[in-house]
């Protein structure tokens, strides 16, 4: 075995090289000038404090790369509370039709954020109505209901609301603490019950310590999701100071001739470095939420 670990390392290190070009092709074109970074050229330039400064500041990178943090931070945190009270629920509580509801949950995996973009876009966009009696007159009346059911919304467009509470829900959230609840002890449950303890003093106490892996997995997921958005913030934000910072690189390519392709990288480059620190810093946390074992 021990004569062929070279050839494993370089299977190894080849394979890496490949997952890491690309961020090193991007680091390389963001250090060139606007004369070179369309050439085949690989050779890096001594333009890359300049892209960087220019994309930042210019290109209101910074602006947009905040605005993600507020709704990736917003998301994440409500996502995880709310998936861990769901969570709960479904394992700790005895109510009818629990199976019914577990399994509606994981049917909504099934749904891509995609195909719900319409109704969504009515419900967020539209108009709240004037007063409860008119909304009473509206939704008492089936028919009207039936054949106008998205006359009536929010009036969220253009707001940090309309990018945050439609996915503040996660099913995939419920499906992991539920697991992770139904392979604790149920002998945990029973003494706290024992001893006196509330539900909120069983959650807060026992639970959220027993589930720190479970919640930073799902942290990681959840952020690198939202931090990746594009379609939705794209077709519900009109600001441009509202903008994600995805949907910010994209402002920063336009249309037509002329595009900064140094700054276009150098914006990418920085876009990578929240993501890789959050996996960094909950890399433990992440390996050890999806294990499959008891010591989770």
């Amino acid at each position: 075995m021990k004569k062929n670990t070279w050839f494993i390392h370089l299977i190894l290190i080849v394979g890496c090289a490949i997952i890491a070009f690309p961020i090193l092709f991007a680091v390389i074109k963001a250090s060139q000038t606007r004369a070179v970074v369309l050439s085949p050229s690989l050779i890096p330039g001594t333009e890359l404090l300049f892209n960087f400064r220019q994309v930042w500041f210019n290109a209101n990178l910074g602006q947009f790369m905040r605005n993600s943090f507020i709704v990736a931070i917003a998301v994440t945190v409500g996502k995880t509370i709310l998936a861990l009270f769901a969570g709960m629920a479904l394992v700790y509580f005895k109510f009818r039709f629990k199976q019914f509801v577990f399994g509606f949950i994981l049917l909504t995996l099934m749904m891509p954020t995609e195909v719900l973009i319409v109704p969504l876009f009515d419900l967020i966009s539209q108009k709240p109505p004037e007063s409860w009696e008119v909304f009473w007159l509206w939704f008492r009346n089936p028919v009207k209901v039936w054949l106008e059911p998205g006359r009536y919304g929010f009036g969220w467009a253009n707001t940090y609301w309309a990018i945050i509470v439609p996915f503040l829900a996660s099913a995939t959230g419920t499906f992991l603490f539920r697991q992770h609840f139904m392979s604790i002890p149920t002998s945990i449950a029973d003494a706290a019950r024992i001893d006196g303890a509330s539900p909120w003093a069983f959650l807060t106490r026992i639970l959220v310590p027993m589930s720190v892996n479970t919640i930073g997995a799902l942290a990681v997921i959840q952020f690198v999701y939202v931090w990746d958005q594009y379609l939705w913030p794209k077709i519900i934000i009109r600001r441009e100071e509202l903008q994600v910072v995805q949907v910010g690189l994209n402002l920063i390519i336009g249309t037509g001739e002329g595009v900064q392709w140094g700054y276009v990288m150098a914006g990418a480059i920085v876009t990578l470095v929240p993501p890789m620190l959050v996996f960094a810093l909950l890399q433990e946390q992440f390996m050890r939420g999806f294990a499959l074992s008891d010591s989770k």
